[in-house]
């Protein structure tokens, strides 16, 4: 048995689960279609307006909206301010996947954070659309995979809209070379157990493509930080519901 803290999303629970171990296969050189990380997207929420600027929609921070015109415009004296509260960042793709997932449409993004010398975990990012979040847990040459449901609809029967469901069986393969630099290149095929309805057949499998960042306490100011494995470089975070954002560039 096994005890996870959720931390995703803002969510901390305690849960015993019962998590089926995967072995892991590690091959030299892992063979495959990896070119969606090349592919990139702005946050969500970021869109080119008929002006041809890059603008904010949906959860937007409040500062912007005295810089728009009624047309939809952003003033042109107030762009540089107006891209200071917007961030148009260049978002790489981390994973391309397909399953059957209650509340999921898709997710481009997948956190890898090593947090010990033989633990890496792995989170997929949610969005407006999608609210089940593959996770897995990876000691060694095992992966521990569930999925947890962060979900809009309300469940009469529990105080709770957190779900996790459970992995039943799966693969996943590892290159070894590009692990050994610090990045998770790997193929996987899960299948998952649903306690409500048998007959459902829960999946996720796909690629991933995604640099491992290492976990540290930081500037001593209650931060953490995450350490790209394949450089020397260091960045502070403050650590929000469903993101992280950056404090300032530490270069070592």
């Amino acid at each position: 048995m096994l005890f996870i803290f959720l931390t995703s999303c803002g969510i901390t629970g305690k849960k015993k689960l019962s998590i089926v171990e995967i072995p892991i296969q590690r091959v030299d050189y892992l063979k495959g279609d990896f070119s969606f990380k090349d592919d990139w997207s702005y946050p969500e929420g970021v869109y080119r307006n008929e002006f041809g600027q890059l603008s904010c929609d949906g959860i937007c921070p409040e500062e912007i909206y005295s810089m728009i015109d009624e047309s939809g415009k952003i003033y042109e004296d107030s762009l540089e301010s107006f891209y200071h509260w917007v961030d148009t960042t260049h978002l790489f793709h981390s994973i391309q996947s397909e399953a059957w997932v209650y509340e999921w449409a898709g997710t481009d993004y997948i956190n890898v954070e090593r947090i010990n010398e033989d633990t890496v975990i792995c989170f997929t990012e949610n969005n407006a659309a999608t609210h089940s979040s593959l996770h897995l847990i990876i000691t060694k040459d095992a992966v521990r995979p569930t999925i947890v449901l962060n979900s809009i609809v309300s469940n009469l029967n529990t105080d709770s809209n957190i779900k996790t469901y459970n992995a039943q069986s799966g693969q996943m393969i590892i290159d070894q070379k590009m692990w050994e630099k610090g990045i998770l290149k790997a193929v996987f095929d899960f299948k998952f157990d649903d306690p409500e309805d048998a007959k459902n057949n829960i999946y996720w499998k796909g690629e991933i493509y995604a640099t491992v960042v290492l976990m540290i306490k930081c500037c001593n100011v209650g931060l953490k930080a995450r350490r790209h494995e394949s450089t020397n470089g260091f960045f502070c975070f403050f650590f929000a519901p469903s993101r992280l954002f950056a404090f300032a560039p530490i270069n070592r």
